[in-house]
């Protein structure tokens, strides 16, 4: 039996491995397949990704593509989730801000350096036209319950992260949702160490044939809206919402699509240097 290690945030874009795991459907093909969770996203699992804790990641794209060209050595597979991410503005419900204009040259609370909900604020920025040196601060506070106390507390102002997740805590009065952003691209690949593509190419290959069995088919499971409500604390007319909006994908990202996140990320200096496509994908 192959052991590998795999990350992913705890949230219901990832329910599909949680069932397939569950149902030993990666057993039944040799595969001890070992999922953690990494609340605090995309920063964790890069560091992850480097330290050799983790073979494979279901990562954010730009996370991924940022840090593949800052050195780590780990390269993308396949999209995962071919729809774009819809990023929530959240601020503390008793907060003054009421708009986006508000909250420019407010500091943006974010899980850590690299992560989506970092370079996410500068999409924001860019969409509104602020300045990226002046108008952008930031303040790490790790994950969710660390921007739940930043925002309550004042150490930040605003909180981006993925709007059908936070939906409950602006259900309840923690946040309020002043605006959405979503990704202009799509928003989870599947990335893998180098050494571990070189070396186990055909169990990595049959991994991806597991789980897309499943994606190609998820909305399609019995009562699937309702086991994600249950499971993440959703409300069935939000999860139906975010069922229609997402589109699992079983393909490699394209050269254009690549291309386009580059030039993006290069213009708002968030990668110093745009690389070759093979840098940062491998088509198995």
């Amino acid at each position: 039996m192959k052991k590998v290690n795999i990350g992913g945030v705890p949230e219901h874009f990832n329910l599909a491995w949680y069932l397939t795991l569950k149902n030993g459907e990666f057993k039944d093909e040799g595969i001890n397949l070992r999922w953690k969770d990494y609340p605090g996203g995309t920063g964790d699992m890069c560091k992850a990704l480097r330290n050799k804790e983790i073979d494979l990641a279901v990562i954010l794209t730009e996370g991924i593509i940022k840090d593949i060209v800052d050195g780590n050595e780990s390269k993308i597979v396949q999209t995962f989730v071919k729809s774009p991410l819809i990023w929530g503005i959240h601020v503390a419900h008793n907060s003054p801000y009421k708009t986006i204009e508000d909250i420019k040259g407010k500091k943006a609370a974010i899980s850590r350096y690299g992560s989506g909900s970092h370079l996410m604020a500068y999409i924001n920025a860019q969409n509104n036209y602020w300045d990226l040196k002046n108008d952008l601060q930031f303040e790490v506070i790790k994950d969710l319950d660390g921007a739940v106390e930043g925002l309550t507390n004042g150490s930040a102002d605003y909180f981006m992260w993925e709007k059908f997740m936070t939906k409950p805590l602006v259900d309840n009065g923690v946040f309020r949702r002043i605006g959405n952003c979503p990704t202009p691209w799509p928003c989870f690949v599947i990335a893998v160490r180098d050494e571990f593509i070189e070396s186990n190419k055909e169990e990595l290959k049959t991994i991806l044939k597991v789980i897309n069995n499943t994606t190609s088919e998820f909305k399609d499971i019995p009562s699937v809206d309702k086991t994600i409500a249950n499971r993440y604390g959703q409300k069935i007319e939000d999860v139906k919402e975010w069922l229609s909006l997402t589109e699992w994908s079983q393909k490699v990202i394209d050269k254009n699509t690549i291309a386009n996140i580059q030039t993006q990320l290069f213009d708002l200096k968030i990668i110093p240097q745009i690389v070759d496509y093979e840098a940062l994908v491998c088509d198995l």
